[in-house]
């Protein structure tokens, strides 16, 4: 061999030698960037996790008072509905009981006394009649 085919083998070694530092070094920087990418990409999905868990017991705490804004209302709807039942009662028991009131005080239109002793039957057959 030659000195001249020495050198160049040499020379084609060393650039040889040169790319595979190069490309060790090119590897480890896309290494280190893709293990830097999956640090923060994890780092950022806890993150989410635990902003979804706080988010998920605002929501539960949302739905349950919801829950009890609707028994109150259904519960408020059926003391309603009684209430208006009562006072419909209370209205028919009325109007029956100023029926026997003008029943009574029409049978007693003629009466006239002019004492208390003479008034006194009158006041308690008006009485009767309204019981």
């Amino acid at each position: 061999m030659s000195a001249l085919d020495l050198a160049g083998g040499a020379a084609v070694a060393g650039i040889w030698r040169v790319a595979a530092v190069l490309l060790a070094c090119l590897l480890l920087v896309v290494g280190t960037g893709t293990g830097t990418g999956w640090w923060l990409a994890g780092a950022a999905r806890d993150r989410a996790l635990a902003s979804l868990k706080a988010e998920q017991g605002a929501n539960a705490l949302l739905r349950a008072s919801i829950d009890v804004q609707n028994k109150s209302a259904e519960s408020m709807k059926r003391a309603t509905a009684q209430a208006e039942a009562r006072g419909a009662a209370a209205r028919a028991a009325a109007v029956a009981a100023g029926r026997r009131l003008d029943a009574a005080q029409a049978k007693l239109a003629d009466a006239r006394a002019s004492s208390c002793d003479e008034a006194m039957p009158y006041v308690n057959q008006l009485l009767r009649d309204v019981k």
